[in-house]
């Protein structure tokens, strides 16, 4: 099939040119100003939107197998290419976990039949993420785009040793779920802790986080490891990755939406707010912000986890963990931190496309002529309102129902395909 998209703006080359893009048989096949084509072509003319590489998420969770009633990879990955997606890796907590190739190709199959984006699973670090004995790493690596246990993190130090010593003679990544569980305390709001005292809340402490980090970066310099942290939250955090990189170490992190446009002064007893790590200070949000401007943050995931309404009904206290943010991501980013002067949309297309296609070898992260198509087209001055009730996603529960943003997805092409279109009246 022969595309031809009219009057854009296309991010090229590091910064951003007037012209039309030639699709053919799912590669690029031009682009410049005045093209034409002949009959049978589909001619799609977008008035001078924004052309973007394709997004690019490092960690989502499609729920499938084991929990579809929760997201399948067909739902997860229509709400990836409505939000501007062309590809996602997906997290390893499913049933079964994809601890063996036996297992890993299960899924597999599934997202070779039903996925309208590209999918890299990770296989899990350790046999049922049970954190007491490693997974068949050497025969999931050919498939997978590397190992993590994401949903907790790995308790004991010989084993992550050891996982890091075979992910690094796999040439694979270890992507950490950073959690210390001996650390877990009380205390939500885990700074000031006023909110959690006022509601008895549960929590998550920074340091959680951030010790098996430093546990982490030592095994890193011992194995030489490829390391990526996942959802940093905690201004510690951020500095100890600063001072590894600083170092030479292999190392790179990922932060959430969630985490850079929040803090616990912006909570409410509601399911939606409920994920972990739990939304922190306003220090560490700008310790973040600062790490994102700085090239401390590498790239922004939105870690979508979606479950059912009766799953995020309880409040802070009774609602499990896990937000969604596909279909948002892009536009909230877009309105805080680019509309809001923080930092630049070419910046942003970094940390959203080429970063993570880079660190994961994932398709994408440029739009040349000649490669594959992987685009995303923004109407960068259309205003509209979250929605979460018109998601795709089988998942609701989002902290930015209802925010008025800016950058609403036209199109997203994968691989050459139409993905996602929207047809509602502009």
């Amino acid at each position: 099939m022969t595309y031809l998209l009219k009057n854009l703006n296309v991010y090229y080359d590091r910064g951003f040119r007037a012209a039309d893009i030639l699709l053919s048989d799912g590669i690029v096949a031009a682009m410049g100003s005045g093209l034409f084509v002949g009959g049978g072509a589909a001619v799609f003319d977008f008035h001078g939107a924004a052309a973007l590489p394709g997004l690019i998420d490092p960690h989502v969770h499609l729920r499938e197998p084991g929990f579809e009633y929760k997201e399948t990879v067909r739902s997860g990955t229509l709400a990836a290419a409505r939000g501007g997606y062309t590809a996602v890796c997906a997290m390893p907590n499913l049933k079964p976990v994809p601890d063996t190739l036996e297992h890993l190709n299960v899924e597999l199959h599934i997202i070779a039949r039903d996925a309208a984006v590209a999918v890299a699973p990770y296989g899990s670090i350790t046999k049922g993420e049970a954190g007491a004995e490693l997974s068949d790493m050497a025969a999931m690596a050919p498939y997978a785009a590397g190992f993590s246990d994401d949903g907790r993190g790995v308790q004991s130090e010989a084993l992550m040793r050891r996982a890091m010593e075979t992910a690094k003679s796999l040439g694979k990544p270890i992507v950490a779920h950073a959690e210390d569980e001996s650390l877990l305390r009380k205390g939500w709001a885990v700074h000031d802790g006023a909110y959690a005292r006022a509601h008895g809340l549960a929590g998550n402490a920074p340091e959680s986080e951030w010790r098996q980090v430093e546990r982490d970066l030592e095994l890193v310099r011992e194995t030489g490891c490829a390391y990526h942290v996942c959802h940093v939250s905690t201004k510690e955090t951020v500095g100890l990755v600063r001072l590894a990189k600083f170092e030479g170490l292999d190392v790179t992190c990922e932060t959430a939406p969630h985490y850079l446009t929040l803090t616990d002064g912006d909570l409410s007893d509601d399911g939606r707010f409920r994920m972990n790590p739990p939304i922190r200070s306003a220090e560490d949000r700008d310790a973040l912000i600062e790490g994102l401007c700085d090239g401390t943050v590498d790239m922004i995931a939105t870690d979508h986890a979606p479950h059912s309404a009766a799953e995020k009904s309880g409040g802070l206290e009774g609602s499990l963990n896990g937000i969604v943010g596909l279909e948002c991501a892009f536009p909230v980013l877009y309105t805080r931190l680019v509309r809001g002067r923080i930092t630049s949309l070419e910046r942003l297309v970094e940390l959203m496309s080429a970063a993570p296609a880079r660190r994961f070898g994932l398709p994408g992260g440029a739009i040349e002529p000649g490669k594959p198509a992987n685009i995303g087209i923004f109407d960068l001055e259309h205003e509209f309102k979250i929605d979460s009730s018109k998601f795709l996603s089988l998942g609701r529960a989002t902290p930015f129902d209802g925010w008025s943003v800016y950058g609403r997805c036209l199109m997203t092409v994968a691989d050459g395909k139409i993905a996602w279109r929207d047809t509602d009246e502009q």
